[in-house]
C-alpha cells in the first residue's frame, strides 16, 4: 500500500496551517507531510487565549508569526525543529478508531523514526514521546470531514529562553521557574545524540519509520491543484485577526 509523502520547504505559519487543512478537506489522499516555519512561529491550540498566552507586540518586533491552529493543545514555538503531519481517513483500518489508540499508532512511527537515529524514545499519553524521560516531540488532533488531521514537533534544538520572551508569564519570578522546569523536563535530538542532524536525515529517518510500522510505502508527492485552491481560501482565514484573536 502506498502513501502521499510531502517534503515541504520553509513556509510561513498561515501557509503551513492552510496545506494541513487543504489535505485534509481534499481528496483525503493518505499524507504523511514534513515542513519546518520561516520565519519561526508561535502557534496556539484552537481553544487558546491569543491575549493571554502570546506576547503578540514581541512577535512582531521580532518578525514572528502567530497563528492559532486547528487542533487543540498549548502554545508551541516552532524554530528548531522539523514538524510533521500526518492525513488519513477515520475508515482507514491501519489507524485505531479510538482516541488514545491513533495517538499511540501514530507516535509509534515517530518513536520508530527517532530509534533509526539511534535514540531510544517512549509514548507517554496522551501526545508527548520522550527520551531518557524529557519530552522530544508533541503532538495534537483533530477530527473533521471523516479524517484525522495529527501534526507535531520534532525538536532538533530548543531555546527555551527565547520561547518564554515570547509567551506571557505573570512575572519575572515565575518565569524563571517555568524556563528551569521546562529545560529539566524538555530535551532535543541535538542534546540527546551530542551532535546536530540535518533535516534530511530526520526526514528519511521518519519516513522509515512509518513505512515500518504501518506497512506503507511513501512515495514523493506534491499537492494537487483542489489542495492549492483551498490553500489559498484557508490562508486568508489563518492570517485574519478575526481567527487569531476569537477567544
Amino acid at each position: 500500500m502506498s502513501f502521499r509523502l510531502i517534503i515541504d520547504k520553509p513556509k510561513d505559519a498561515f501557509t503551513n496551517m492552510a496545506i494541513d487543512k487543504a489535505i485534509l478537506f481534499a481528496k483525503q489522499e493518505p499524507t504523511l507531510r514534513f515542513f519546518q516555519w520561516k520565519p519561526p512561529a508561535v502557534s496556539i491550540g484552537c481553544f487558546q487565549s491569543l491575549e493571554e498566552e502570546v506576547d503578540t507586540e514581541r512577535c512582531k518586533l521580532q518578525g514572528i508569526d502567530v497563528v492559532r491552529r486547528i487542533t487543540g493543545g498549548g502554545a508551541v514555538f516552532h524554530d528548531k525543529e522539523l514538524t510533521y503531519s500526518f492525513v488519513i481517513a477515520e475508515e482507514n483500518s491501519l489507524v485505531p478508531a479510538d482516541l488514545l489508540g491513533s495517538y499511540e499508532k501514530i507516535c509509534s512511527a515517530v518513536i520508530a523514526g527517532l530509534k533509526n537515529l539511534g535514540l531510544k524514545a517512549g509514548y507517554a499519553p496522551l501526545n508527548d514521546i520522550v527520551v531518557n524521560g524529557r519530552k522530544i516531540s508533541g503532538c495534537a488532533q483533530t477530527r473533521r470531514n471523516k479524517a484525522i488531521l495529527h501534526h507535531g514537533t520534532l525538536l532538533m534544538a530548543v531555546d527555551v529562553e527565547k520561547m518564554f520572551s515570547l509567551l506571557k508569564v505573570p512575572s519575572e519570578k515565575i518565569r524563571d521557574k517555568m524556563i528551569a522546569t521546562v529545560q529539566d523536563r524538555v530535551t532535543s535530538i541535538e542534546k540527546e545524540l551530542g551532535r546536530g542532524v540535518s533535516v534530511e536525515d530526520l526526514s528519511n529517518s521518519l519516513k522509515k519509520g512509518f513505512e515500518q510500522t504501518f506497512g506503507i510505502k511513501l512515495v514523493l508527492g506534491k499537492l494537487g491543484e483542489e489542495e492549492w485552491a483551498l490553500v489559498e481560501q484557508f490562508r486568508e482565514g489563518f492570517a485574519s485577526s478575526s481567527w487569531n484573536n476569537r477567544r
